[in-house]
């Protein structure tokens, strides 16, 4: 069960079998069926998730009912509120299953004792967290500065996996576009073809 994990904080810093150990005592298994909320606008984020299997995304609801998408996440990735959990502060976002879902899940204090027992995960985590803000600041000025469809061939690009699983319309949200812009995008790229 922990195989994956462990190649993936491994790759961040030298973490030994016994400090492993221990990191795998403060994991948590959870399984969820597809359309659960694992977070709600104005709770606290009381969890950072590593996926095992299955997507789940991450977005809110704009002022007029919209759902903007701002994150998928899959098979070796990590989901959370960052600014929520670190902060144990309400968040404005929701966080929802799109498959059934096995997740490893820490919770806040058993997060903060590991970084004093093992201080090398706090390395792990840091580095984690700036690949994330990375990966942020890319996305937005891709937004701001390239147009829809090349944001579109970006994603299949970064992400190949993620448009067999997740619906058009969702893809659009995340883009910044209409779903009937994504068609006609879809669409030109097709005839070009």
């Amino acid at each position: 069960m922990f195989q994956e994990v462990d190649k993936h904080i491994t790759r961040c810093a030298p973490i030994n079998s016994q400090e492993l150990d221990v990191f795998h005592s403060r994991l948590k298994s959870k399984t969820y069926k597809k359309k659960t909320l694992l977070l709600r606008q104005g709770e606290v984020c009381k969890f950072e998730a590593y996926i095992v299997k299955g997507c789940v995304k991450k977005y809110y609801i704009d002022q007029c009912g919209n759902e903007v998408i701002l994150q998928f996440a899959v098979e070796d990735w990590w989901i959370s509120d960052i600014g929520s959990f670190s902060e144990q502060k309400p968040s404005n976002l929701f966080i929802e299953t799109l498959e059934d879902t096995e997740l490893l899940v820490i919770d806040y204090e058993s997060k903060e004792l590991l970084f004093q027992e093992i201080p090398n995960l706090e390395r792990v985590f840091r580095i984690m967290l700036q690949r994330a803000y990375s990966v942020l600041e890319s996305r937005f000025y891709a937004t701001v500065s390239h147009s829809a469809e090349t944001r579109y061939l970006e994603f299949l690009k970064k992400y190949p996996s993620i448009p067999q699983r997740v619906p058009q319309q969702q893809i659009a949200s995340y883009l910044g576009i209409t779903p009937e812009s994504l068609s006609r995008i879809k669409a030109n790229l097709f005839k070009r073809k």
